[in-house]
């Protein structure tokens, strides 16, 4: 499905923020994709972009076999602004001069600014900025003037005007440079002069128009975990072909409390939100005898989606031949799994990689896969979603195994389900589910003597955790209120059956993982 819309082009060169740079132009409503450097400036050419940014990189830019792009680019008339490392090449290849700095500057930095230059229009003449670099420009290429310096980089921003040519040796899109998103907002509209067209609204209803036409009287099946992308990817194809459309939904005995009950009001019949096809399979015997014994946590992993994929074949097998299948792919698994951008494969493109072989299907679609997380939320609300499934919380694939440090019973499962509906609960009242970007209870293999009443207990130990990130590959743990801890840990001792201790996880990642398993 291809959508004209003016686009801005992030040119990857393997910097860590290259999906934060993309997020924060989006934010703008300009739409905004990934390529890495190594990309064939005909294909960047053909997409026509509005503007153009170059990345941060872990290297220097003088070093052998340092990332690099044809200074072609520069002749395009396209605006460009190149960040951190991307500033610094830019510098090298139109015949500036980058060297290693004698003193290198990390960290919030007070910066200079010239309110003439356009992207620092509004901006306090005085600002902090996020610095991380170990080279900086000693002389700048012909055509450009100084546009703001610190204490000790002479040269903290540059600017050619006349070519729409913008250095900066900063960080904008990090929300340590406090005017940041001023500055990436004058670049998108002052400078490049988009009108910002990227709206959710407009991309829901011109996907919908996509896919009617691209479907048209064919068959599509879509696997529905009931996390958030499946359950959007679900909505958008119901308003597109309706009936043409069967979900199918596998509880695996793994889910947290009432989430089985909560995907069926929204998706089952009846329902008088989506008329779709809608199949749930109750697959928890299956799953627990298939679990019984096993503790390793990569084998637990294996089984589940292996036997997702058989109940998944047996449901297309009854279902007989479709046309399409569907999957929730959204931008970072395109990303992530180096299909874009230049950083690091981070991990298997997990939705393609996931499918049965033998389902016979014509064609796959993934009507989200330019999007972003909010993004896919967003969608999710203009399509009438509920809130309890649009700001759903993260939910791993594998569900409340790997939150079962050893064996998976249901008994087990019954602790986790009912301790975590009171965090959560508890969360929410305390007005912290907003600011907490993933939070949950696990249930450790440690047991241990507690006292209830005047009896001995010998009971299991609870570990709550919470964390906020931005783009869940670092996180720090929250710091909730003692008062809330104590609630929440009154209520689970008190509430659920066989816990009587409760730990907090203060670990943040690294060392640790978010999940526990």
């Amino acid at each position: 499905m291809s959508m004209e819309r003016e686009t801005v082009i992030v040119l990857d060169f393997g910097g860590q923020y290259n999906q934060l740079i993309a997020r924060r132009v989006r934010e703008n409503n300009v739409y905004c994709e990934i390529y890495s450097y190594k990309t064939d400036l005909a294909q960047i050419k053909a997409k026509h972009p509005k503007g153009i940014i170059l990345t941060g990189g872990p290297n220097s830019c003088y070093a052998p076999g340092a990332p690099s792009c044809d200074p072609e680019i520069f002749t395009w008339g396209v605006p460009i602004l190149g960040i951190c490392y991307g500033a610094q090449l830019m510098m090298r290849l139109l015949g500036g001069t980058v060297e290693h700095a004698q003193e290198r500057e990390y960290g919030q930095t007070l910066v200079h600014v010239d309110n003439s230059c356009a992207l620092f229009e509004g901006v306090q003449p005085d600002t902090i900025c996020e610095m991380s670099h170990n080279d900086y420009i000693t002389k700048m290429a012909d055509g450009f003037a100084i546009a703001a310096h610190t204490d000790n980089c002479p040269l903290a921003a540059a600017q050619d005007a006349a070519r729409k040519l913008y250095a900066l040796q900063f960080h904008p899109e990090v929300l340590h440079t406090l005017e940041g998103k001023k500055m990436l907002h004058n670049f998108v509209y002052g400078i490049c002069r988009c009108k910002g067209d990227w709206k959710m609204d407009d991309f829901v209803d011109t996907t919908v128009t996509a896919l009617r036409k691209e479907i048209g009287d064919g068959k599509v099946l879509c696997a529905l975990s009931g996390g958030v992308d499946s359950s959007v990817l679900a909505a958008l194809l119901a308003k597109a072909v309706g009936k043409q459309l069967t979900c199918v939904f596998v509880d695996h005995g793994l889910l947290r409390k009432n989430e089985m009950e909560e995907v069926c009001k929204v998706f089952g019949p009846g329902n008088g939100n989506f008329d779709v096809n809608f199949i749930c399979v109750d697959a928890r015997e299956r799953y627990f005898s298939k679990l019984a014994g096993v503790n390793e946590p990569e084998r637990k992993r294996k089984i589940i989606g292996e036997e997702f994929i058989r109940v998944f074949e047996e449901q297309a097998k009854k279902i007989g031949k479709v046309d399409y299948l569907a999957q929730g792919t959204i931008y970072p698994d395109v990303v992530e799994s180096g299909l874009g951008g230049e950083s690091t494969v981070i991990k298997s493109h997990h939705n393609v990689g996931g499918l049965p072989d033998t389902v016979d299907f014509k064609e796959l679609i993934e009507p989200l896969r330019t999007l972003f997380k909010d993004e896919v939320r967003q969608a999710g609300r203009e399509l009438g979603l509920p809130e309890y499934i649009v700001n759903r919380q993260p939910f791993p694939g594998p569900g409340l195994a790997i939150r079962i440090i050893g064996e998976v019973t249901p008994e087990k499962v019954a602790i986790v389900q009912d301790a975590d509906a009171i965090w959560r609960e508890e969360i929410a009242k305390a007005g912290l589910d907003k600011k907490i970007s993933q939070y949950y209870a696990a249930l450790t293999n440690m047991r241990s003597v507690g006292v209830m009443g005047d009896e001995r207990t010998y009971d299991y130990a609870v570990a709550l955790r919470a964390v906020t990130t931005t783009d869940f590959m670092t996180a720090e743990s929250y710091n909730v209120p003692w008062d809330v801890l104590g609630v929440v840990t009154s209520r689970i001792v008190n509430e659920v059956k066989h816990v009587n201790r409760v730990f907090y996880d203060c670990t943040g990642k690294p060392p640790a993982t978010i999940e526990f398993e």
